[in-house]
């Protein structure tokens, strides 16, 4: 019969557009911002920083290494390395950035920024509601701005945050064996043998 799959069609379209009035299940849409969606596991938005302990200022993970900046695809990150050094998770004394900017106005979420970094510390947000009514600098995420808790990281992204934090227990525990190791053969190491004196 001519035209049969398109009755067909607005068959189910009746069905599903009268049933939404019933059925709940069937809503196609909520009521925003009352009502929101679950998000995704992998949802990404713009980076963050994640830090460790309660002070965001020595627990920041980030080293200042400059990859994140080299690799930005739109060049949306300015990193400024600290003079001095002060000790990271691991003890040992490390950079870190006096100035860690991000334009978010340029960033693509590309996560290339996340892919690269090799000490677990730029990693992508889900928030996504940042419109501002300052057109020249509310877009601009500052190091304060941008520093979020592990525990922040492990409440959006549970699944890598359980990874992040497996790898760094890991390399936390290999730094822990080689310095105990150095320390017992510091210990073991005999005396060194006094030079003969002439008289």
């Amino acid at each position: 019969m001519l035209g049969e799959q398109i009755i067909k069609g607005m068959a189910v379209t009746a069905k599903n557009f009268f049933g939404s009035y019933a059925s709940k299940e069937r809503l196609t849409t909520v009521q925003y911002p009352e009502e929101r969606l679950p998000q995704k596991g992998n949802t990404r938005q713009f980076p963050f920083l994640v830090y460790d302990g309660d002070d965001a200022e020595k627990g920041l993970r980030c080293v200042a290494c400059q990859i994140c900046e080299k690799e930005c695809p739109p060049k949306c990150i300015y990193i400024v390395k600290s003079k001095d050094k002060k000790p990271d998770y691991k003890g040992q004394p490390q950079l870190y950035p006096l100035t860690f900017d991000i334009d978010i106005s340029v960033c693509m979420s590309c996560q290339i920024c996340v892919e690269v970094c090799p000490f677990e510390s730029i990693k992508m947000n889900t928030e996504f509601e940042l419109s501002t009514a300052d057109r020249f600098g509310g877009l601009l995420l500052t190091k304060e701005q941008l520093a979020k808790p592990n525990s922040y990281y492990q409440k959006i992204h549970p699944a890598d945050a359980g990874e992040s934090d497996a790898v760094i227990a890991a390399e936390k525990a290999k730094a822990e064996a080689k310095a105990a190791a150095a320390a017992a053969t510091a210990r073991i190491a005999p005396p060194p043998a006094n030079p003969p004196t002439t008289t």
